[in-house]
């Protein structure tokens, strides 16, 4: 039998190990959770969320790292906010009711099939304690490696915000923020994508 100081330094030792694997833009998909009209005017530190959303998105575009969007019930809580519809025009907002990305037939299918092996998510929209935490779970449970960016993710209270990422990071994600992904994924200041993407991270 494991003592669950025994247990807590299997858990630390796993997690360290994930949390050294360098991001690689071949393998990431990036997901956005939910960014809709009605959802967003209550949300703690809503400005920073959608800039931060709005970077990674940029980013990934230039890095051609795939992206897709969530959105609950939009019928009733509205579409995809233009700020970040405007960036993804392609991209068609799934819409889902349950909670979790992963509770969506749609989108486990369409994820399966973006091209390439992309067995890392990279997560950022709301609310942090109930959707992205749902889905995150639901990444985890299915094997991919999920990194979340904490200054990208938010809930209409701090607390739930601060306690979604907590449960996140015990779960096994890595919570990181978004010029953290940004910079690791763009590895160099001498290239091209970086210099891209230089004047939207010093605005």
């Amino acid at each position: 039998m494991v003592s669950s100081l025994e247990g807590a330094t299997l858990f630390s030792a796993e997690y360290a190990a994930i949390a050294r694997q360098a991001l690689v833009p071949e393998q990431c998909a990036l997901v956005v959770i939910d960014i809709q009209q009605k959802l967003l005017p209550p949300i703690f530190h809503k400005d920073e969320l959608v800039r931060n959303s709005q970077l990674l998105i940029r980013a990934a575009s230039i890095l051609k790292i795939p992206a897709l969007i969530s959105t609950q019930y939009a019928k009733g809580l509205g579409a995809t906010v233009p700020e970040i519809a405007s960036l993804l025009p392609g991209t068609e907002p799934i819409d889902k009711h349950m909670f979790s990305c992963f509770a969506s037939d749609e989108f486990c299918s369409l994820l399966k099939r973006v091209p390439g092996n992309r067995n890392t998510l990279l997560l950022c929209g709301m609310e942090s304690h109930i959707c992205a935490a749902q889905t995150a779970l639901g990444a985890l449970r299915d094997g991919y490696l999920v990194h979340v960016a904490s200054d990208a993710v938010s809930s209409r209270t701090e607390w739930n915000w601060k306690i979604g990422l907590d449960r996140m990071r015990a779960a096994g994600a890595v919570i990181s923020s978004t010029e953290m992904m940004i910079y690791e994924l763009m590895q160099s200041s001498s290239s091209a994508a970086f210099k891209e993407l230089l004047p939207h991270l010093k605005s």
